[in-house]
């Protein structure tokens, strides 16, 4: 899978707007066929930090590129932003969420 973290800083005036900005785009790549997860975090050291970990299918993440909802939150984004956002973007072993091998609840 293609696991990818992405730190967005956003201008004061656009923090309390940001998840409404990028929900339409949050919505459809949810619905996305090679989508294994999308989700929204904000920062508890700079409150207008937003760091969003998402993860594709291996065969997802093009089309996830390619597709009208990227490519249009790609001209909406950057109104709201302090700068360029910070990216890790990786190919991982696995196909989702496992349980932490270092705690165990039960």
């Amino acid at each position: 899978m293609i696991l990818i973290n992405v730190k967005f800083e956003t201008k004061p005036e656009w923090t309390d707007r940001w998840l409404d900005l990028v929900s339409d785009f949050t919505e459809k790549t949810r619905a996305e066929p090679g989508n294994l997860w999308f989700e929204w975090s904000r920062s508890v050291d700079n409150p207008r930090e937003f760091v969003l970990i998402e993860a594709f299918t291996d065969e997802g993440a093009g089309p996830h590129v390619q597709s009208e909802h990227f490519q249009q939150a790609m001209k909406d984004m950057p109104q709201a932003l302090v700068r360029t956002p910070k990216i890790v973007s990786h190919k991982v072993e696995g196909d989702g969420w496992g349980e932490m091998g270092e705690l165990t609840v039960e």
